[in-house]
C-alpha cells in the first residue's frame, strides 16, 4: 500500500466512528488524475483510499479521520455520512467494467476495514445509495453481487409474495432497506436498480421489490 497524504480531512464529528464504507468511482481519465484532485487543497475533496485499475492501493487519509468524499445524503436514517464512513475511490469512469486486479484489491482492503471497525456487510454501500439523484457511482458496471457472495455487502431482501407494485409500497420497502434519503419515486427506483438490477428498465414492477443480489430461488 502506498501513502500519499491529502490535506483534505478533519476530525470525525460528535465522537462518531466508522460504521459504513462508501464505494465510489473516480470519473477521471486515470488514477494519477484522480489522486491529484483528491490531494488538491483547493478542490476540498478526498477519500481514505484510491485503488487503481491495476490494483494498486493508495491511502490518502487515516481511517480514524474524516475524509471529504460523501457530501450531503443519508443512509438508514443517518446523516453526516463523512463522519460515519470510510471512503474508497475506484479508478473507473463508470462506463466500463472494473478490472479483476482492482476488485481483488478492493476485497482485501474491505476485509481489513470491516474487521478493524466491526462494520457488517450491510454497512458497505455505494455513493448513489446515500445520495440518490445526485450521484450514481459506483455505477451499473460495479459487481455488487460478487461482494455480497463473500459477505462484503448485504445480500439484501426478497419481497414477500404479497407485495403489490404501488409507489407507496415501494418507497416503504426501499426505506426499510436503507434508502432513506429524500428522493422522488423515479429517482429512488433508478437508485435501487443501480444497486440491484441495473439492467432493468421501464416503470415500477413487482421485481423491483426484490432488493437483493442473488436470485430469490437461492434464498433459504
Amino acid at each position: 500500500m502506498k501513502q500519499h497524504p491529502s490535506p483534505n480531512f478533519g476530525p470525525r464529528r460528535d465522537g462518531l466512528r466508522p460504521s459504513l464504507v462508501v464505494i465510489h468511482y473516480t470519473a477521471k481519465e486515470n488514477a494519477a488524475a484522480a489522486l491529484e484532485r483528491l490531494c488538491d487543497a483547493t478542490a476540498e475533496v478526498s477519500a481514505h483510499y484510491l485503488i487503481s485499475g491495476q490494483g494498486c492501493v493508495t491511502q490518502m487519509v487515516a481511517e480514524d479521520m474524516r475524509a471529504w468524499h460523501a457530501g450531503q445524503g443519508e443512509w438508514a436514517g443517518q446523516n453526516d455520512i463523512n463522519s460515519r464512513s470510510i471512503g474508497v475511490e475506484l479508478d473507473n469512469r463508470g462506463t466500463h467494467p472494473f478490472s479483476e486486479p482492482q476488485m481483488s484489491a478492493l476485497e482485501t482492503l474491505l476485509r481489513g476495514i470491516m474487521d478493524r471497525w466491526g462494520i457488517p456487510p450491510a454497512g458497505v454501500i455505494g455513493h448513489s445509495d446515500m445520495a440518490p439523484g445526485r450521484k450514481m457511482d459506483p455505477g451499473p458496471k460495479f459487481d455488487w453481487a460478487r461482494l455480497a457472495r463473500q459477505g462484503m455487502a448485504a445480500l439484501g431482501h426478497v419481497a414477500p409474495e404479497t407485495a403489490v407494485p404501488l409507489p407507496d409500497n415501494f418507497i416503504a420497502t426501499a426505506n426499510q432497506a436503507g434508502f432513506t434519503a429524500e428522493a422522488e419515486l423515479e429517482t429512488l427506483l433508478h437508485t435501487t436498480r443501480l444497486r440491484f438490477a441495473p439492467w432493468r428498465k421501464g416503470p415500477l414492477c413487482t421485481a423491483d421489490f426484490d432488493l437483493c443480489h442473488v436470485p430469490p430461488s437461492k434464498w433459504k
